[in-house]
């Protein structure tokens, strides 16, 4: 079973700290309360007195005790602060005030007794559990000393000095000092502190929560990104919980790639946010499918010890172990918790706090910090659209762009560069150097006229997804055999692929990447691009008749990321879709570029 300590479950997180305009205004509500009650219970004393209460020492306390009560207000009103110090000088003299008035009062105490109730919701209201039960606890000791003072010769000394003085007799309720009357009291108000005070524990454990909450979402900044509002997020979970270590698993539901982001906690520092990558074996240990949506899991002598619960913040019982036993092979980790999330539609994944120190019940605190995802989740949300809406805004003025570039200086590089053919036409057998230099310069243009439009076509923002992928693959070649007048063909006996939206744009982008390094470098004369799936695959080759890398053979992935000679941007394009690679190249001859994409892995993921 597991063990904690039965501590305040605030002592494992921040308190609110009251504004210095809040503690003001509480202390001049209690002020306005202490003094209606003060006078309430001086009318309603002298309407119908109470039992015992003829004294005049009664009614000159009372008569005390609202000139105090005015004397807090008018320092409230007019002091700029209201110090710990002042706090409790003036709860003090609340608890003293009423143990005073009691003395007089031989029947039931009435009013009194709500001086009493009084300062105790006062204590509750100011502090919280403890402080008010000592409030309680030192009324019942101060009545109980004056009564044992008073039985003990203390109210014939009193009236004696009196006498002696001309003052009026005391009137002391003594029937109502003794021992049995005496415990009632002391019961109710022990009973009273200990309620009043649960409450308001409740009360501010409820108000440091949303406090804390709050200064999450307050630190969210749109400007920092993700990467920012997760760094504040587990910054946050380490300061609560004194954590040594939090890693975040994620993955987009569009998406076949799991991240990985990490926090360490040494002492007082925590480090910044780092990215992980996450090895595809590794990645059903962390976001394996689970009926727990809150877990806090322990070793002990007996194997792993574990409290788990569902989304509705629900106990699960007998959930399987077997994967916080793969967790521990991956993680070191004494404890840990486990909270799966959800960020809108467009995220899930998984928080893990090792080794946190829990200062109370772990039920509750799950359920805490399920409440706590919930909260903060839209926030992270939309910062992540509003990102998602500041790429398509981007996107829109790059397509702008590639127009304004295609309808101006590409139309008028081309209109350039047939003047320039047309005067070289006009004497074909001229040979002279300023006929060369033409062909030169007209060579020229057309090349940057193939330039602009790559950077046009890199421009423009495009969705391609399984069932476009074959047909804009065909486009890009036959745009590729128009525009370098390189022949080129497209086979495919496939209609759609089944591929992510995500990795067939990768697909796409690889294929564009290979036709350029062609154009640019092979002195190709045939291209041949073919799609096709087999083996539980998707196929991309790209071939050449060219002149072929400087290698001859066959090159793994392996092999080209040991040996640095294969294309930069298509080896870190096949990187990002977690597909292979392979080169085959004879020089002077030509090259073979196959990209190959497992199925299972891109669907599991995708």
């Amino acid at each position: 079973m597991l063990r904690f300590a039965p501590r305040s479950r605030l002592l494992g997180r921040l308190r609110a700290p009251l504004d210095p305009a809040e503690v003001r205004r509480t202390e001049r509500w209690l002020a306005s309360a202490r003094v209606f009650l003060a006078i309430t219970a001086l009318v309603t004393s002298w309407i119908a007195p109470l039992e015992g209460a003829h004294s005049r020492w009664f009614y000159w306390l009372l008569i005390g005790y609202i000139v105090h009560g005015v004397t807090v207000m008018l320092l409230l009103r007019y002091r700029r602060q209201s110090t710990p110090a002042f706090r409790v000088l003036v709860h003090a003299f609340d608890v003293i005030w009423p143990s005073l008035l009691s003395l007089f009062v031989a029947g039931e105490q009435g009013p009194i007794f709500l001086l009493f109730v009084f300062v105790i919701t006062a204590a509750a209201y100011r502090w919280g559990l403890w402080e008010t039960l000592v409030t309680a606890l030192s009324a019942v000791l101060l009545v109980w000393l004056e009564a044992v003072i008073l039985h003990g010769g203390g109210a014939a000394a009193l009236g004696s000095l009196s006498q002696r003085w001309g003052l009026p007799p005391p009137g002391f309720a003594l029937s109502a000092l003794g021992p049995h009357r005496l415990l009632l009291s002391a019961i109710s108000l022990l009973i009273l502190g200990l309620l009043l005070g649960y409450l308001a524990e409740q009360q501010k454990t409820l108000r440091a929560e949303r406090a804390m909450i709050a200064r999450v979402l307050g630190a969210i900044r749109v400007e920092e990104g993700l990467t920012g509002a997760f760094q504040g997020i587990m910054e946050e979970v380490v300061n609560m919980y004194g954590a040594r270590r939090i890693l975040c698993a994620w993955q987009e539901t569009n998406s076949y790639r799991v991240f990985l982001s990490e926090v360490q906690a040494s002492g007082a520092e925590v480090s910044r946010l780092q990215w992980l990558e996450v090895p595809p074996e590794a990645r059903s240990a962390y976001l394996e499918a689970s009926p727990a949506d809150a877990c806090f899991v322990a070793r002990s002598k007996a194997g792993l010890d574990l409290v788990a619960l569902d989304s509705t913040g629900a106990v699960v019982k007998n959930v399987a172990a077997g994967y916080f036993d793969r967790m521990a092979g991956l993680q070191d980790f004494h404890s840990a918790i486990v909270l799966s999330y959800q960020v809108g539609t467009e995220w899930s994944g998984r928080i893990f706090v090792f080794d946190p120190r829990l200062t109370g019940d772990p039920v509750e605190e799950l359920r805490f910090l399920q409440e706590f995802l919930r909260q903060i989740g839209p926030a992270v949300s939309n910062v992540y659209l509003l990102h998602r809406l500041r790429q398509r805004a981007g996107a829109t003025e790059r397509a702008r762009f590639a127009r304004e570039l295609h309808d101006g200086a590409i139309q008028s590089l081309i209109g350039v560069e047939l003047q320039l053919d047309v005067l070289r036409r006009q004497n074909p057998s001229d040979t002279t150097p300023v006929n060369t230099e033409l062909g030169r310069i007209q060579g020229l243009l057309r090349e940057e006229v193939l330039k602009l439009r790559q950077l046009m076509q890199e421009l423009k923002s495009f969705e391609v997804d399984g069932a476009r992928l074959p047909a804009f693959l065909a486009d890009t070649v036959e745009r590729f055999q128009r525009e370098t007048g390189i022949s080129a063909r497209f086979l495919t006996d496939l209609t759609r692929v089944d591929l992510p939206r995500r990795v067939c744009g990768e697909v796409a982008r690889i294929a564009q990447e290979a036709l350029v390094n062609i154009r640019k470098h092979s002195g190709a004369h045939q291209v041949l691009v073919r799609l096709g799936a087999r083996n539980g695959s998707v196929h991309l080759v790209v071939e050449d008749d060219g002149r072929g890398f400087p290698f001859s053979g066959h090159l793994s992935q392996v092999d080209l990321s040991d040996s640095g000679k294969a294309p930069g941007v298509i080896q870190e394009r096949v990187r990002l879709i977690e597909g292979e690679l392979a080169i085959e190249s004879t020089p002077g001859q030509g090259a073979r570029i196959e990209v190959r994409v497992p199925l299972a892995r891109a669907s599991s993921h995708g």
